[in-house]
């Protein structure tokens, strides 16, 4: 229950940093995707379980306040946390170069398709322009901000996780 409540701080508090502090500090209109950040961790730390049904409720978030569409980011970011989820059989805390290149890719593919989805199949035909001036810089930004974010969600993660095991030690 402690950690539902935790993550469901976390989701709201992160999205609230991304349309508010972060909007102020964009670059050029480009802002760092934190609900990213957020399902790409979890995803990789718990399992593709928990990367699913974090980034449902990100994605959900989003498409309320943002989207034109109803759960269209829901999917795509359902997808990010599934997919990130089956590197935990590989993840390492101490490592901080796989969930750094995960989250990499991530932004990028959200972004592809995104662009894929929503410009494309318009006929907007400008992927270079789009890949150069909101994709990439994006995902740079949000790298940027992992550097920072990532550890803070790591703490708490294995903070959540102890917790977890001297509860089940009192049962057995």
């Amino acid at each position: 229950m402690l950690r539902k409540v935790i993550v469901t701080i976390f989701i709201i508090v992160c999205f609230v940093l991304q349309c508010s502090v972060f909007d102020s500090l964009s670059f050029a209109g480009i802002i760092p995707n934190l609900m990213i950040i957020l399902t790409a961790s979890f995803g990789f730390m718990r399992g593709e379980k928990e990367g699913l049904i974090i980034g449902f409720f990100c994605g959900l978030l989003s498409d309320v306040f943002f989207g034109s569409f109803l759960g269209f980011y829901a999917l795509i970011l359902m997808y990010i946390g599934y997919l990130n989820g089956k590197f935990s059989r590989i993840f390492y805390p101490e490592d901080i170069k796989l969930p750094m290149a995960l989250i990499v890719v991530s932004d990028l593919s959200y972004g592809i398709v995104c662009y894929v989805l929503m410009f494309l199949l318009r006929g907007r035909f400008h992927f270079w322009y789009y890949f150069t001036r909101v994709i990439l810089p994006e995902a740079l930004y949000t790298i940027v901000v992992t550097l920072f974010l990532y550890p803070v969600i790591l703490k708490v993660n294995e903070k959540l996780e102890a917790i977890e095991r001297r509860s089940a030690q009192k049962f057995v």
